[in-house]
């Protein structure tokens, strides 16, 4: 059985360092997929950019960081900013008004890029948690697109639906750094049969991501996923490298 993996950079329009270096890891490295906030600022120099670089671009589904594109009361704190923790974003919110703001980032992703994602997945993993999972699910089976399974629970209930989505699962994102050189070889050495995908967080750091708690970690992880080294290592290995748009 072949070995196919593909390796998602979250979080494409967080900040334009972010944004940068995922397509530069793209280019030198081994990053073929990223998920996009729709809820950010996306600049159009950078968007078409995106179109252009052959990536596989998927809806990074959104309930923990900023702001809504629609009103849900339930989506948000008293200052009208969603809730960072992603279990208690999803225990306080409604079904309701989960469908309304997922369905208001579907439609904002395909009016900007003018085509559907390849596949979603969330922030935070906030669709690992009910009622959020029920919908996106839901949604994707609409849209007939492959959904992330962070573990076995999760490819369960998504195969259920009738969705596609990769059989195993890599990736973490804090507090130090994940996809180090060193990292990404053995996990490459050690792929197993079938599609795996790879979670990463590439970016070059910038004034814009200072906040975070995953800020200077993406730099180490340009290194392990974005050079050529990692491309040669992967060739070496017999290891195909695909996008959700091919499951």
């Amino acid at each position: 059985m072949s070995r196919r993996l593909i390796v998602n950079a979250d979080d494409w329009g967080l900040t334009r360092g972010v944004s940068e270096g995922i397509l530069a890891a793209h280019r030198h490295g081994i990053v073929t997929s990223t998920t996009v906030l729709a809820t950010a600022d996306l600049d159009r120099n950078l968007v078409a950019r995106l179109l252009d670089s052959g990536l596989g671009v998927g809806l990074h589904v959104n309930l923990t960081l900023g702001t809504p594109l629609t009103r849900g009361k339930s989506l948000t704190d008293g200052r009208g900013r969603f809730v960072r923790d992603a279990r208690h974003a999803a225990a306080r919110a409604t079904a309701t008004d989960v469908r309304a703001e997922v369905e208001a980032q579907v439609a904002t992703f395909r009016k900007t890029f003018r085509r559907s994602p390849t596949h979603l997945d969330s922030h935070h993993h906030v669709g690992l948690h009910s009622p959020v999972r029920e919908v996106v699910l839901d949604i994707a089976r609409a849209l007939a697109v492959p959904v992330r399974s962070q573990d076995t629970a999760a490819r369960m209930r998504a195969r259920s639906a009738g969705l596609r989505t990769p059989d195993h699962f890599f990736g973490e994102s804090g507090p130090g750094a994940y996809w180090s050189p060193a990292t990404t070889l053995a996990n490459l050495r050690a792929l197993p049969a079938g599609v795996s995908e790879f979670m990463t967080h590439p970016g070059w750091f910038d004034a814009d991501l200072a906040y975070s708690r995953y800020g200077r970690q993406r730099e180490t992880e340009m290194i392990g996923l974005g050079t050529s080294a990692a491309r040669a290592a992967a060739a070496s290995l017999g290891i195909t490298l695909c996008s959700f748009a091919e499951l």
